[in-house]
């Protein structure tokens, strides 16, 4: 075939075409494309898997983090450790005794005390809620094993957890402090496999942590069926976890340099797990998700304001990796913090918390979010735990991108918290959310200070 000029031209042109990025937007790119979200969340649970904190496998995971991050081209890519408390789990069994004996399957709450190694047997006494265990007498629980019970629902923005956890978050400390030789709770979750929840608890200082569990919500109401039918219930629990003094943590820092002397935006997940599953739910997908988007906004071109990733370690265990970049960074300003720490299903809505003047950037990221399927709450954003320490400090300005927490907590601190549950298009709705913000926010060249708490 003879060629003209013209017909060159056009071949050119449909080369260029054919070779062309399908997609010119980044955020309709990390849309459809992104890989990197993937990568992380898959890499961290197959070839780490669990990460307790301060353990040998969440140290294994900081350096892990470490090599994945500069290999993704992350600048100022770091370690900042810190030291901790620690406690392991042991032996868990729960058999009722009688008068219908079975077993129960359960697991330790985060701190909780150990029985003997031959285990502790004793009366059950039952409490509908939270409510009734702090309104006993302390007589009626002297020696005996508490089982609180609640009513914890599948919620899109996880606010039955808030409404409901406080029987794991202080109901240990509550029995403990009337006498009570242990507690077992109804797991704070939502699914109904046989599968405990397990998740920190405190007990005040000089009192004596008793042993506590979670019951799997098939297990709890077996063993409230079996309360119903009026007989005393005997329990027997064999727990045996035990602390193991200071350890080692750390968060991983990285960073996307900005071109300017505007204060950075940080960025959060944590990179801790419980040890039950493998974290891909909580936390690996969160760390996926602003790691990639982050990359994105990188590739897209050099940005005003650096964007600090913070891989936050020992977060459920008590926030040590949020407190300990609170108390380092807390003389360096910041402009603005957010967080990815709810799993990885698609995002729906996004709050802010931005000063008057930035009212435009808002509507702006509104605007942007919008073809995602994204609506603009009413509500303050609160940002996450791990920024919270430095949130705190600096009263920093807040953007969250609200995640669907429907089966969250069929998930959340249990063995299924595996890869499998992962779903990728929505896992890249989540990059595409971020990216669509972090577009804006890292260009913003307005002050995004907010008035100094009183």
């Amino acid at each position: 075939m003879r060629y003209t000029k013209l017909t060159f031209a056009c071949a050119l042109a449909l080369s260029s075409a054919l070779t062309a990025p399908a997609f010119a937007d980044p955020v309709q790119d990390a849309l459809k494309n992104d890989e990197v979200a993937w990568d992380i969340v898959e890499g961290l649970t197959t070839e780490i898997g669990p990460r307790q904190a301060g353990t040998a496998a969440e140290a294994r995971a900081r350096t892990w983090s470490v090599a994945k991050l500069k290999m993704l081209g992350l600048d100022n890519v770091r370690i900042e450790e810190y030291q901790m408390p620690t406690w392991v789990r042991g032996t868990e069994v729960a058999e009722v005794v009688s008068p219908f004996p079975q077993k129960l399957a359960i697991t330790a709450l985060g701190n909780s005390g150990s029985t003997p190694d031959t285990g502790l047997t004793a009366q059950v006494v039952y409490f509908d809620n939270l409510a009734a265990l702090q309104a006993a007498d302390d007589r009626q629980l002297k020696g005996k094993i508490a089982f609180v019970n609640h009513a914890m629902q599948r919620t899109q923005d996880g606010s039955s957890y808030g409404a409901f956890g406080g029987a794991r978050f202080i109901g240990p400390n509550i029995a403990a402090k009337k006498g009570a030789a242990a507690i077992v709770i109804r797991s704070a979750g939502t699914d109904y496999h046989r599968n405990p929840h397990t998740g920190n608890t405190n007990f005040e200082a000089g009192v004596t942590p008793i042993p506590a569990g979670a019951l799997s919500l098939p297990d709890a109401e077996n063993l409230q069926r079996m309360i119903a039918r009026g007989k005393p219930i005997e329990l027997k629990l064999v727990m045996t976890p035990r602390n193991i003094g200071m350890q080692t943590s750390g968060n991983v820092i990285a960073e996307v340099k900005g071109s300017s002397n505007l204060p950075p935006i940080v960025i959060a997940c944590h990179l801790d797990s419980w040890d039950l599953g493998t974290g891909a739910f909580d936390d690996a997908a969160g760390c996926g998700i602003i790691t990639a988007a982050a990359l994105i906004v990188k590739k897209a071109g050099q940005p005003k304001r650096t964007i600090r990733l913070l891989w936050a370690g020992a977060e459920e265990v008590g926030i040590w990796g949020g407190k300990s970049y609170g108390e380092k960074y807390k003389n360096e300003p910041h402009g603005l913090a957010m967080e990815s720490d709810f799993g990885a299903d698609r995002v729906w809505r996004v709050d802010f918390k931005l000063p008057e003047n930035a009212g435009q950037l808002a509507g702006d990221i509104a605007s942007a979010l919008s073809p995602l399927g994204i609506s603009r709450g009413t509500q303050a954003a609160g940002g996450g735990a791990d920024v919270g320490p430095i949130i705190d400090a600096q009263n920093l300005a807040i953007i969250d991108l609200q995640q669907d927490g429907t089966r969250y907590f069929d998930l959340h601190h249990t063995p299924d918290d595996t890869l499998d549950k992962v779903d990728k298009a929505q896992l890249r709705q989540n990059v595409a959310a971020w990216t669509a913000v972090l577009m804006k926010v890292a260009n913003y060249e307005g002050s995004l200070a907010l008035e100094p708490k009183p």
